[in-house]
């Protein structure tokens, strides 16, 4: 057994683990990072990176079918599935250098391409190298979660781990799961030519904001997307065509056949293969137990990502690196804090949302707060666009700080931005309100929004008397 000591061992070379590494190595520090599977992880390999990708080709084929606005006769596209799979393939090929192994060894860390388990408090073992190190970081993210849905060991399925491998266009595609995955492969698929039939158990992008959802769902079924909610699924069944899924809805048992099944049902934590018992790090089937400073419940052990359990998005396994870097180099206590943290469900429409929800404000607030709200057809940019459909809210307390922002329209990701900084920072509206914005801009409605907090008092009968007045006193 070949022995290793050095200063942080990473277990896991997804997007969390390899900003710790190199931000670590850079540092200073001597790092050993772990990793089996591809280099990047779920992100880059399975998830944000090729899923983005396949969004992207949807929405060009889209545009040719959706021209008469502007003038330009429709056409029917003409899909080539093995090019559009070349393309997604293309995307990830094009970002994985910065990702692999040969350009981590180029920094100073030292890549072992295997499964990391714990021998004890302070050991990994990986293949046939022991590691024993001053400080250990879990990062391996999750898998997707397979539910004990009784006929599915007898079909061939897709997950997000392999459906980016396929190249030929489903005849009809059957969704399982209604969350951000489920809708965005059920959006992409419809474009690119295929019959897609979702099924959602409770309601469609249910953690969102019940009237944002609205917008997008309203736009998925009108592209022909045929959206089943509060559909339980009872069985699956082969059938020589491909699927049939049998579900429960509205007290009856129904059922729809397809070519393809798609499973989008959540995520589970890898914790599996880690032995974490021999470390004494607690966990449950929801992840690793962590402290505010992101450590287990062994203190030399960090966990960050998907593993530990929280909010499951590639930017906050980036953000925790930094938290653990200050912890584990700098003896520094930061708490990792996930008040404004910002997620995107990448739809056409897309819908965007950071802080508190308005529903959130107002249990919290309750009536001292206010929603600030702006339509996007009454944004000139998104008429030039024909893209109109869209909202931005914004919820302030009764001293005008920002608690959240809301966003469903064109854009929605990009257009967060400033209100992620306001949210974070604790700003009250009128930093919003004052900043110039570029005329035509989508950004014009979140300039919009924040100045309807002044509307009623600038317009008021009072302000009107006094400007009356001093007109008169010196004109």
């Amino acid at each position: 057994m070949k022995k290793i000591s050095t200063d942080i061992c990473v277990i896991g070379g997804g997007s969390g683990g390899l900003s710790v590494a190199a931000g670590a190595v850079q540092m200073g520090a001597k790092v050993v990072l772990l990793e089996a599977g591809e280099m990047g992880g779920d992100c880059l390999n399975y998830g944000c990176v090729p899923s983005k990708a396949l969004l992207a080709a949807g929405k060009h084929a889209h545009m040719f079918g959706h021209s008469e606005e502007f003038g330009i006769a429709a056409a029917v596209p003409q899909v080539d599935f093995k090019k559009v799979n070349a393309h997604v393939k293309d995307v990830i090929a094009t970002i994985a250098p910065i990702d692999s192994q040969e350009r981590f060894e180029g920094l100073g860390v030292t890549v072992i391409r295997e499964f990391g388990r714990f021998k004890d408090a302070r050991t990994v073992i990986a293949g046939d190298t022991e590691i024993t190190a001053k400080r250990i970081v879990i990062a391996t993210g999750s898998s997707p979660f397979e539910p004990p849905i009784p006929g599915l060991e007898n079909v061939s399925f897709f997950t997000n781990e392999n459906i980016f491998d396929n190249d030929v266009l489903p005849e009809h595609l059957i969704v399982i799961g209604g969350g951000p995955i489920g809708m965005e492969m059920s959006q992409a698929h419809r474009r690119l030519g295929a019959k897609v039939t979702t099924l959602e158990g409770g309601k469609a992008l249910g953690k969102d904001d019940p009237e944002l959802t609205a917008i997008v769902k309203k736009r998925l079924v009108e592209e022909g997307i045929d959206l089943r909610e509060e559909a339980m699924v009872q069985r699956i069944e082969k059938t020589d065509a491909g699927v049939r899924v049998v579900f429960e809805k509205d007290g009856t048992e129904q059922s729809v056949e397809g070519s393809h099944l798609l499973l989008a049902v959540g995520r589970k934590p890898n914790v599996d293969k880690l032995d974490l018992e021999n470390a004494g790090i607690e966990y449950t089937n929801r992840g690793i137990k962590t402290d505010e400073r992101l450590r287990t419940t062994n203190k030399k052990v960090f966990a960050i990502g998907d593993v530990a359990g929280g909010l499951q998005f590639t930017h906050v396994a980036g953000y925790h690196a930094g938290i653990v870097i200050r912890n584990a180099l700098f003896k520094m206590p930061a708490k990792a804090d996930h008040s404004a943290v910002p997620w995107v469900t990448y739809t056409d429409p897309e819908m965007a949302h950071v802080g508190l929800t308005e529903q959130q404000a107002r249990d919290a607030h309750g009536d001292s707060m206010k929603v600030l709200r702006w339509e996007f057809h009454e944004n000139d940019r998104a008429q030039a666009e024909r893209r109109t459909e869209g909202v931005i809210k914004v919820m302030v307390d009764k001293k005008g700080v920002v608690l959240g922002a809301s966003i469903a329209g064109a854009g929605a990701g990009d257009l967060l931005a400033p209100w992620i900084l306001a949210v974070g920072q604790k700003q009250k509206i009128g930093t919003m309100a004052q900043f110039i914005a570029p005329y035509p801009t989508m950004t014009e409605v979140s300039k919009r929004a924040a100045g309807s907090f002044y509307t009623e008092t600038l317009y008021s009968s009072r302000v009107r008397f006094v400007v009356k007045s001093l007109m008169r006193i010196f004109g």
